[in-house]
């Protein structure tokens, strides 16, 4: 049955119970269609709500709790060049789909990018209601092809507009993630277990807290060209942390290992090493109880968004930042404009200008997010 309060105006949606969502970037990308699938399943509060993401960003389903079932897959038309030559790789796929009986597929994009190969993919499978935003004229591909928004437009917002225009009512357009009980123990036991509570050197009445204090900084990314300088990163992070007399929690994925000695001797006794030691839900826990986190513009800036969590983030010119930017009112982006942004790129041929940003910019930004 429909919420009572729900307003969907077509009828075609009256009907669906059974919806394939498909996302198929990365973590923060599918953290960022989170107020979407909260909306569509207030609409239609028994459908089963399938999320179909790539095998990096289908991670964020257990933050999302409107998802009942997920699809990893990497698929051939978003995969840069790494998947061999496999048509029959693309059938199965096709047959995955056609077994999961789905009456509807709302397929999520970015502004530079095209939802006909995933309708196509949904055509075949017999999905009978396609519903994309599109620059092309699909032709019949997608059932529901909606006109696309200005490229300037937020991501959240796009992805909104996509199920406000096939007739969901949208309540609440902020980013949303749901951290079990559980998972907050574990990320606490995480931070008590650490070599920096055996040392001595910090106050052992921080650990009979509730939660202790401290600071979260996560200093890489997968891509090159948005990554701030890791030393700089250690010596402001080392300068807030002799300021509040807060450990640094350092957080990353186990390949970011071999960049952290120089860091973490930076840091010294201040440091919390928790690289390659987390499950995205723990750091998501260790995100929401941070005093202050220090970032990129990677999914750990989402995360902290959907939290509320003060938030510094070093914003290279790769994008516009209307387009991806925190909107919880407790961030501070910080970049150097630059004539060849946005550049979009993986890499950067000139030295990472766009993120040229002194230690004293990141350290007052920082201090003031904390004294508020």
């Amino acid at each position: 049955m429909l919420n009572p309060k729900s307003n969907i105006q077509n009828p075609k949606l009256h009907g669906l119970r059974n919806i394939l969502v498909m996302r198929l970037d990365n973590i923060g990308d599918v953290i960022m269609t989170s107020p979407a699938l909260r909306a569509i399943k207030e609409n239609l509060p028994e459908c089963s709500l399938t999320l179909m993401a790539s095998p990096g960003g289908a991670q964020a389903a257990e933050l999302l709790p409107w998802v009942d079932a997920v699809l990893p897959w990497r698929v051939v038309w978003q995969d840069l060049g790494k998947l061999d030559f496999d048509p029959a790789r693309e059938w199965e796929l096709v047959r995955r789909l056609q077994a999961g009986k789905f009456d509807a597929a709302i397929i999520f994009t970015s502004f530079s990018q095209s939802p006909h190969p995933a309708g196509f993919l949904c055509y075949l499978a017999g999905i009978p209601l396609r519903v994309g935003e599109s620059k092309e004229a699909g032709n019949g591909v997608l059932t529901l092809e909606v006109p696309s928004a200005p490229d300037e437009i937020h991501q959240v917002e796009r992805n909104l507009r996509l199920i406000e225009a096939a007739g969901f009512e949208v309540r609440d357009r902020s980013l949303c993630i749901h951290i079990p009980e559980t998972t907050q123990q574990e990320a606490l036991s995480l931070l008590l277990e650490s070599e920096y509570w055996e040392k001595g050197l910090r106050n052992q009445k921080e650990k009979l807290l509730p939660h202790p204090r401290y600071l979260l900084l996560n200093p890489w990314t997968s891509c090159q060209s948005r990554n701030y300088d890791s030393q700089r990163f250690a010596i402001a992070a080392r300068q807030l942390a002799e300021v509040t007399q807060m450990p640094v929690v350092v957080t990353g994925v186990e390949k970011d290992r071999p960049k952290s000695p120089a860091l973490f001797a930076t840091l010294g006794e201040y440091a919390i090493d928790l690289v390659g030691k987390t499950t995205l839900s723990q750091l998501a826990a260790l995100i929401a109880n941070a005093k202050l986190v220090l970032t990129n513009n990677t999914s750990t800036m989402h995360i902290a968004d959907a939290t509320r969590t003060p938030t510094v983030v070093m914003f290279a010119g790769t994008e516009l930042e209307c387009q991806w930017e925190p909107r919880n009112g407790t961030s501070r982006l910080l970049r150097r404009p630059t004539t060849c942004s946005p550049c979009y790129a993986f890499t950067c041929p000139y030295n990472l200008e766009c993120l040229d940003i002194s230690l004293e910019k990141v350290v007052a930004a920082g201090l003031e997010l904390l004294n508020k």
